[in-house]
């Protein structure tokens, strides 16, 4: 119920189609316009299964962030969350969708160019025909590989593009009209160490446990269901700060005794 409350008050115009809560059809809102979408989730409710159908207006509009909106199924813990995602990456869509629209100065250019030059091109995945997105790429201190999609708009540097990455939290950068695309990699790099803990948490959890779920986890997934044994699931929450957080959803004993074995295992010396 307090799930259905917080979802009412994200997308006040999407309502439930079934008494269970595996239908949703209504409106998505974004820069006061009304999109319509359906959501169809499996019985399970896991996000990942979960079948998204909108209108093609919408669909011509998050066409380029349909890989970030497929992370995002997966690494949401549920609908509401998701659809905060959604509304977010829709409105960055719609302001890059208009300024696609606006002509660029020649000033921007030139000084893209420059600040790539200056950043250096072996940082770069990826530049699109028009030189509106980028992608830059770094390595975190375990070689673990990362992206940041930049979205730029005409008023670049003045205003900073809008910035979309793999991270389990919000990725916020500090800009003036000054800084260049090397102050956006110098935080993306800063970001990605003081995640390194947690990464390697998970990294170790996907490595030496049997995952069932998610199959494929992204940087953004916090969550792992795995197999104790044969017949007894848990679930394990990584943490920003501190271990990660075991829950047993199968047989309680099996899974304290595997625990305490883990626990044991850990501070061993």
């Amino acid at each position: 119920m307090a799930g259905s409350a917080a979802l009412l008050r994200q997308c006040p115009l999407l309502l439930p189609q079934k008494r269970d809560g595996t239908a949703y059809e209504g409106f998505v809102t974004a820069q006061g316009r009304d999109f319509h979408i359906r959501i169809l989730l499996p019985i399970d409710f896991q996000l990942k299964n979960a079948r998204i159908e909108c209108s093609w207006q919408l669909k011509k509009i998050l066409h380029g962030y349909r890989h970030i909106l497929k992370q995002r199924l997966h690494s949401c813990p549920d609908l509401v969350s998701f659809m905060v995602e959604l509304k977010t990456i829709l409105e960055i869509a719609l302001k890059n969708t208009e300024e696609l629209h606006i002509p660029r100065p020649p000033e921007y250019y030139s000084c893209l160019v420059r600040d790539l030059e200056i950043l250096g091109w072996n940082r770069v995945a990826y530049v699109d025909t028009s030189l509106t997105t980028i992608k830059l790429k770094a390595e975190d201190s375990c070689g673990r590989q990362h992206l940041i999609t930049l979205k730029l708009n005409a008023k670049y540097p003045t205003e900073p593009p809008d910035c979309l990455v793999d991270f389990p939290v919000q990725f916020a950068i500090s800009w003036m009209p000054q800084n260049s695309l090397i102050d956006i990699h110098n935080q993306f790099l800063a970001a990605l160490e003081s995640l390194k803990e947690f990464w390697d948490a998970m990294d170790e959890i996907d490595e030496k446990t049997w995952v069932l779920e998610p199959e494929n986890p992204t940087r953004s997934a916090t969550v792992r269901r795995i197999a104790i044994d044969g017949s007894c699931p848990g679930r394990v929450k990584g943490e920003l700060e501190g271990s990660p957080k075991a829950e047993e959803l199968g047989r309680e004993q099996r899974f304290s005794d595997h625990r305490g074995r883990s626990q044991a295992s850990k501070h061993a010396p």
